[in-house]
């Protein structure tokens, strides 16, 4: 049954469906799923840590190239094919990067050194380099404008309930049967979802939906480029959220070692309790975007706010949390951490729809992505471990505070002139 939509905040170019539909909810579950098989794929490493110390004899910050590689690749070609993506076909480009990646994993499980696995990784990578900014721009032109922050919060949820899975799931199978197996079960998964996305999952169809207002194929090669950087909000929402998530890509990253470090927790446990506080983040993920989209109802300047005071917040109880001893204190200022660090990816993702053109909202989300990528979820892995190497894993996670707050000032200094970006973009 559909929902009808509201009338669009002002400011905002009223493009896409008015309702939701049946299809609309499938292609967001099948997207979702491959979203969640993306990071799977990415996250398995992390759980497996203590293992490949241990038999390969490698040092933090080996560890951490491996775990940041697949962000690194992310960040250097999201942008060149999401560009390609939204001009050859996004569905079928969906499909054959979730293949590659789910490949790349496989050959992980076969990996007889760090070296080939450092190529696993970077294969990984690769397949994964466009599929959370190609995938978000399908599943938004299938709703109405008004559930954007929602939509973008939930859907890149996914990446956290991908890593829940792939700690948790990762560091069971490992422990049971070896972290080859581990590789194995995650990259046949991906393969399975890969066959089947694009059996379900039709550009002719997605169009229908879209409505009228849809960007035809055409449209999408006479957009020009400079559209995704023209405004002074739109640059500013890119650096801020990609600062925020350095803190956000470190601690999942280095959860599992530090529950395995400072807690005496062996690798199975380890992976279960950085799962649970991965779970905690990625339901502040969708919670931070309702309220987000809810809180800009006739007024859009105040998801900027929140973004702003989710930073804010995520810093101090981060901050807090890591001044303490191990123990359950430090537990829930942890899960308040976890659950307010990446709450920005929604009004940010938001704000990037509604102040770029919807032809090129592909490209769009490939540039955030890009942002996401070189400045948090790549530097905020390989940074991590270099530092723990030299001063502790503890102090190297005290730094992470740092890039909240700088992201929060982003924000508000994005505020100021967003409400006239917005009316530019609408008019």
């Amino acid at each position: 049954m559909a929902v009808m939509a509201p009338a669009a905040s002002p400011g905002i170019a009223d493009s896409g469906p008015r309702d939701t539909t049946l299809y609309g909810w499938i292609v967001f579950a099948l997207s979702f799923g491959l979203l969640i098989s993306d990071y799977m794929a990415r996250q398995v490493l992390n759980a497996v840590f203590p293992l490949l110390k241990a038999e390969w004899a490698l040092s933090d910050a080996e560890l951490g190239l491996l775990s940041g590689v697949v962000a690194l690749m992310v960040g250097c070609l999201t942008f060149p094919l999401s560009l390609a993506a939204d001009r050859w076909g996004r569905v079928r480009s969906l499909a054959l990067m979730a293949a590659l990646w789910s490949f790349a994993t496989l050959f992980c499980a076969i990996a007889t050194s760090y070296s080939q696995m450092l190529v696993g990784r970077v294969m990984v990578g690769v397949g994964e380099a466009a599929y959370g900014s190609v995938g978000i721009a399908v599943v938004i032109s299938v709703f109405p404008p008004r559930l954007r922050a929602t939509l973008s919060a939930a859907f890149m949820a996914g990446g956290l309930f991908g890593q829940v899975l792939g700690v948790a799931i990762g560091g069971e199978i490992a422990a049971s049967f070896g972290w080859r197996t581990a590789f194995a079960v995650i990259g046949l998964g991906g393969l399975a979802l890969a066959i089947a996305y694009p059996l379900v999952v039709r550009e002719k169809r997605i169009a229908e939906i879209a409505g009228p207002d849809a960007p035809a194929p055409d449209a999408r090669d006479r957009a020009p480029l400079r559209a995704l950087f023209a405004n002074r909000s739109v640059r500013l929402a890119y650096c801020a959220s990609g600062i925020q998530l350095f803190a956000a890509g470190a601690l999942p990253a280095w959860l599992p070692s530090y529950f395995n470090r400072y807690y005496a927790m062996p690798v199975d446990a380890a992976g279960r309790m950085a799962a649970v506080f991965l779970l905690i983040c990625g339901c502040g993920m969708v919670l931070c975007g309702i309220a987000s989209d809810r809180a800009a109802q006739g007024r859009p300047d105040r998801k900027i706010l929140l973004a702003s005071g989710y930073g804010f917040g995520s810093a101090v109880a981060l901050s807090l949390a890591l001044l303490l001893p191990p123990g359950l204190p430090q537990l829930v200022l942890l899960g308040i951490a976890m659950f307010l660090v990446a709450g920005t990816t929604g009004p940010a993702g938001a704000m990037v729809a509604n102040l770029t053109p919807a032809a090129l909202h592909g490209s769009a989300f490939a540039t955030l992505t890009l942002a996401h990528n070189l400045l948090g979820l790549a530097p905020g892995p390989i940074a991590t471990g270099r530092i723990a190497d030299a001063v502790g894993l503890l102090d190297a996670l005290r730094i992470l505070p740092v890039a909240a707050v700088i992201a929060a000032l982003l924000f508000l200094a994005a505020r100021r002139s967003y409400l006239a970006d917005l009316e530019a973009v609408a008019s």
